[in-house]
């Protein structure tokens, strides 16, 4: 009769077990079902490299992303209109929109222009042609895979000063040149330079990539979207008639996802 007892409890114990281990799985299944039903939140940011303009205004009237199974959907924009990309520099942006993506690959984002775009040089205002931003909108490639339930921050970085072409009639055409980089996946550099007399401009470079900023009146400046490894940065003045020495910080190291602080410089004449 022991020996009977012993058989049926080691009987219902497997069977325990067994039933146990199925109920895991089915449920790692249905949390695996609800995090591909799941949709991620993407936050896009505009940013802008320096220019030498007094103004570059374009008029944003809706941001578009393409997910490979549903093409392209429409985001939510914080404010469709005219936004001044020199307002953004130096590690300054603003939100142009938050959405839900389905999980996949988010392939190429869309901005779709409107009418309202000009440069002001030297005070004077002029309209900027943009083939084709009202039409097809203005596409680049992004590649990043997006989980269920996670939040992406990206960034546009418009390169103003590479963007903006003046034609042999006097006129200005934009031909878009802008980076898309996300915080987890580059770094940047920060620091002062002075003094503000000298105009400065910075420049960070390796064998693969440049990028400049023109630091504020307080001589600050930030250079983000840097992708991670070792860099120079220059520190030379914009000025023609006064020779200020330009200095240069060699082997700066750049890690994904962190902000390298440089120690500050002053440009001094010779």
């Amino acid at each position: 009769m022991k020996k009977m007892n012993s058989v049926v409890m080691a009987t219902l114990a497997l069977l325990t077990v067994f039933v146990l281990a199925s109920c895991d799985k089915n449920n790692d299944d249905i949390n695996n079902n609800n995090n591909n039903k799941e949709k991620a939140v993407v936050h896009l940011m505009l940013t802008d490299a320096p220019a030498e303009l007094d103004a570059v205004l374009i008029d944003i009237q809706e941001v578009q992303l393409h997910n490979e199974t549903e093409g392209w959907i429409t985001i939510p924009m914080q404010y469709p209109g005219v936004y001044d990309l020199l307002e953004f520099s130096n590690g300054l942006d603003t939100l142009l929109g938050v959405g839900e993506m389905p999980a996949g690959l988010l392939s190429q984002v869309r901005l779709i222009l409107g009418s309202e775009n000009s440069v002001i040089v030297d005070g004077e205002s002029f309209p900027l042609t943009v083939p084709s931003g009202s039409t097809s909108g203005l596409k680049f490639n992004v590649h990043e895979e997006l989980v269920g339930g996670q939040t992406y921050f990206f960034w546009l970085d418009f390169d103003a000063a590479r963007s903006i072409h003046q034609t042999g009639n006097g006129r200005y055409m934009l031909k878009p040149v802008i980076r898309l980089y996300a915080e987890a996946s580059s770094g940047a550099v920060e620091g002062y330079v002075l003094p503000f007399e000298a105009f400065p401009l910075v420049t960070v470079y390796n064998t693969t990539d440049t990028l400049m900023a023109i630091p504020d009146s307080l001589g600050y400046y930030k250079v983000n979207g840097l992708t991670a490894g070792s860099y120079n940065v220059d520190f030379s003045s914009q000025l023609d008639t006064l020779p200020f020495a330009t200095q240069t910080i060699i082997d700066v190291h750049v890690v994904n996802g962190e902000t390298t602080q440089l120690n500050p410089i002053t440009l001094i004449l010779p």
